[in-house]
């Protein structure tokens, strides 16, 4: 089990509790992770996971102004919206993945983007994970892209020239114009979920990217912009999974 996952859900139970302490948690997270007694190399590597936590903003020391100091500490309102999703919420690595696996099928190169911006996340290296998943969107992109000009060169049909340009912008416009064109024949559901979450590419995952690789200010992206890019990413890799499909079976 990992342990920073295993310590989310052991602090996630005792938060119930009167108090949050260090020496409880960490206890309760080597019984949970190794189920024996611990050596050094291990209790280091939960201490290490647990000063992360509060590195990175998720954990702080003290519980009131009786009880200021360690091993008392409390929940930041980052971690408790962590906390709030924890099965899945990009703060979990472990747990996001596992969600992942269920929105459809990622191609390797998606994926390993995807788990280095899950990597820079926890890590509080916002620019980095914005960069990671508009790395991993724009490879769902080009796969659906390739699936849409094999079909329609099957057809006897001219591709249309954005599709095959080598820019991103160019292909995601030559994409919109033969879904919009054949808006017709998608179905309902699929047709509703392109209409909204196509969007957030540009709008939000593809913007985040450019404004860290193309910075305006010293400090354009924040921990937020980059959580809600990848709560978005599932939702996209869903979409261009269906939408891979429907051209595959019924694109005309």
């Amino acid at each position: 089990m990992d342990i920073r996952a295993a310590m989310l859900a052991v602090i996630d139970k005792q938060s119930s509790g009167s108090n949050l302490q260090s020496g409880s948690v960490l206890r309760d997270t080597a019984a949970e992770v190794f189920g024996r007694r611990t050596n050094d190399l291990e209790d280091q590597a939960m201490l290490t996971q647990f000063h992360e936590l509060f590195r990175t903003g998720y954990l702080a020391w003290g519980l009131n102004m009786s009880n200021p100091n360690p091993p008392f500490f409390h929940l930041t309102d980052q971690g408790r919206r962590t906390l709030a999703k924890l099965s899945s919420d990009p703060g979990n690595p472990d747990g996001y993945l596992r969600r992942l696996d269920t929105a459809g099928a990622i191609n390797p190169i998606a994926r390993s983007y995807i788990v280095e911006a899950l990597a820079c996340f926890v890590a509080d290296l916002n620019k980095s994970g914005a960069v990671m998943v508009g790395a991993a969107s724009e490879s769902l992109i080009l796969e659906l892209r390739d699936e849409v000009e094999k079909k329609i060169s099957s057809l006897g049909r001219p591709v249309p020239k954005d599709i095959k340009d080598w820019r991103v912008t160019r292909i995601l416009s030559g994409l919109k114009g033969v879904f919009d064109q054949a808006k017709a024949s998608i179905p309902r559901s699929l047709l509703e979920r392109y209409e909204s979450h196509w969007p957030a590419f540009t709008q939000q995952i593809r913007a985040a990217r450019n404004d860290a690789g193309h910075p305006s200010s010293v400090d354009p992206i924040t921990q937020d912009t980059v959580h809600a890019s990848l709560l978005i990413f599932p939702e996209l890799l869903k979409l261009a999974a269906d939408l891979r499909g429907w051209v595959n079976n019924s694109l005309t």
